[in-house]
Order: C-alpha cells, then structure tokens, then sequence
C-alpha cells in the first residue's frame, strides 16, 4: 500500500509583540510530528516613530521566514487577532500587521494563509475541553435540575469544567506539554515559563485545530444522561454519554445537594 504523504504546516500565532511559529508535520498522526516550535519578537530600533514600527516588523518577520522557501510548506494557518483592546489605534494597528504577514508568507512562500478563530483552535484541537459549565461566574454550583438540563440540551462550552477564572493559555500550554514531552520551554530567572511559550503554543493549537477540522468536520456535541446515584456524602453522581465525531464517551460528574 502506498503510504500516505505528509504535509508540511506552518502555523503563526501573530501579534506586534510577539509571533508565534510552529512548523508540523501533519503525518496522519492524532496529533502531528512537531518539527519546530518557536517564536520571534520583531524587535525595532528605540527611536523609531510609532508609525514606522509595523514595517520595520513587517521587514523582519520576512526575513525570518526565508529559512522556510524551500521546505516543501503546503499550508499556513494563522491564528486570527482577538480585538479586545478599546483603543481603536491598537486595534487597527494589529489588523494592518496580520495583514502585511499574510501577505509575506504569500509572496515569499508562495501559499494563500488560512485562518482559525482562537475558540476554534482550542475547540477542534482538544474537543475534551467542550464540558457542561457546572459553575457560574460567582464559582457558586448550579442547581441540580440546571446541571442535568446541561447535559441533556448538550451545552457544551469550552473550558466549561475550569473555574470561570482560569488562565486559558496555561492551559493549552499543560496540554501541549502532555502530549509532547520533550519540547524544551523557555523559562525566566525565577525559574518561571516566559509568556512566549503561549504564543509558540497558540501557533501549534492554531494548526492542529484546523488540521482536525478539516479531517473530521464539524464538531457538534450530543450528550444523554446514563445514569444518576447519591454517594452518601451529599453528591449526586451523573454518568452521562458523550458523542461527536467518531468517538463515544463515558463521562461522570459529580453535584452536590
């Protein structure tokens, strides 16, 4: 049988901070061969004008994916920006920059850029993040009849097991690292991991996702509750089936009353 060939996917998590760069190959694995994992902070001189950084950035961002011309990339998935700033200037300044290294990679690469939402990065990557929210904002549990109402509708949102709070990007950071051990991460003086590791991270979910999206499909949930049982502790134990895709899933939650 002839094998199947690879295809190699570079994914870019843009910012005018911060990019950053994972490099995969799509082997037909769950979760891909990582062959790069990095990031690149366009640096620009300290006197330059504010209005000039974003093509000094541009210049260099062109720069650093020269190493990449002759590899063999078939496609380029970019996270698309999250426009949570209320200065206009902000916002309209990171469109024109994903816009300028959209059009690097065109002209240098020679491949149209594909773009994925974060929500759906992070979705299509680890579909086990789409849970029932048991919890609201004031981390006091829902009632009883709203949980199973939950489970029965299949609402499922992502992060929805993890407090309201939670830093979303360690998470996915925690997650990458599971399944890849052996990345070396950046860490600070204090022994810390540095922000870049999330960025380089988001490239990689931003690939993944989008690899998966377009391997299985949409991703829509079904869920139905199996069975219901007291612990004796004042919990209420739900086991409940989850489906989607091609997988079917055993879950339990547990409800105090």
């Amino acid at each position: 049988m002839e094998n199947k060939k690879s295809n190699i996917i570079l994914g870019l998590d843009v910012s005018t901070q911060t990019i950053g760069v994972c490099l995969l190959e799509d082997d037909g694995s769950e979760f891909g061969k990582i062959l790069e994992l990095t990031h690149i902070k366009p640096k620009t001189p300290r006197k330059t004008k504010d209005d000039e950084k974003i093509y000094i950035k541009k210049r260099i961002f062109k720069e650093f994916i020269q190493k990449y011309k002759n590899i063999g990339i078939t496609n380029v998935i970019v996270e698309e920006p999250l426009m949570r700033s209320n200065n206009i200037n902000t916002v309209s300044t990171l469109l024109r920059f994903n816009g300028m290294v959209s059009d690097c990679i065109y002209e240098e690469l020679g491949v149209v850029p594909q773009y994925i939402s974060s929500y759906d990065a992070r979705k299509y990557s680890f579909p086990e993040l789409m849970s029932i929210r048991k919890y609201g904002k004031d981390e006091k549990q829902y009632p009883l009849s709203k949980i199973e109402k939950e489970i029965k509708d299949s609402r499922f949102v992502l992060f929805g097991g993890y407090p309201w709070m939670i830093d979303k990007k360690v998470v996915m950071q925690g997650k990458v690292s599971e399944i890849f051990p052996n990345i070396d991460w950046i860490y600070d003086k204090k022994g810390e991991l540095k922000k870049e590791n999330y960025d380089a991270t988001d490239a990689y979910v931003a690939v993944l996702g989008y690899v998966n999206k377009q391997r299985y499909g949409e991703l829509n949930f079904s869920s139905e509750i199996i069975s219901e049982s007291n612990d004796g502790n004042g919990n209420v134990e739900i086991h409940y089936s989850v489906k989607y895709w091609d997988k079917d899933e055993t879950r339990k939650t547990y409800v105090n009353v």
